[in-house]
């Protein structure tokens, strides 16, 4: 199974569940649909996963937290110097 199709399936059924969430931490980009769309909050589980793309970190950020990113999260985007560390600072203050 495919992260993507684990993803969907716990989407499908509208709820976690954990015996799929070790093929969903595969990838950052269901790894945040995941925490967005299924379990619609924080997924502690997925962030370092996540952290690794400051587009879904960014997001994250955003759209599930609505805020500060976790210490370790935060930090990781903002040496990451990538084009969504400015729109991540304002998103914050």
């Amino acid at each position: 199974m495919t992260p993507e199709q684990a993803y969907c399936k716990a989407l499908q059924l509208g709820k976690r569940i954990p015996k799929l969430e070790p093929v969903i931490l595969k990838d950052a980009f269901y790894s945040f649909c995941y925490a967005k769309d299924v379990i619609e909050g924080r997924w502690e589980l997925g962030e370092p996963v996540i952290s690794k793309d400051a587009y879904y970190s960014f997001h994250y950020a955003k759209d599930v937290i609505k805020g500060r990113l976790p210490d370790f999260m935060h930090n990781a985007l903002l040496l990451s110097n990538d084009k969504y560390v400015k729109e991540y600072v304002k998103l914050i203050q």
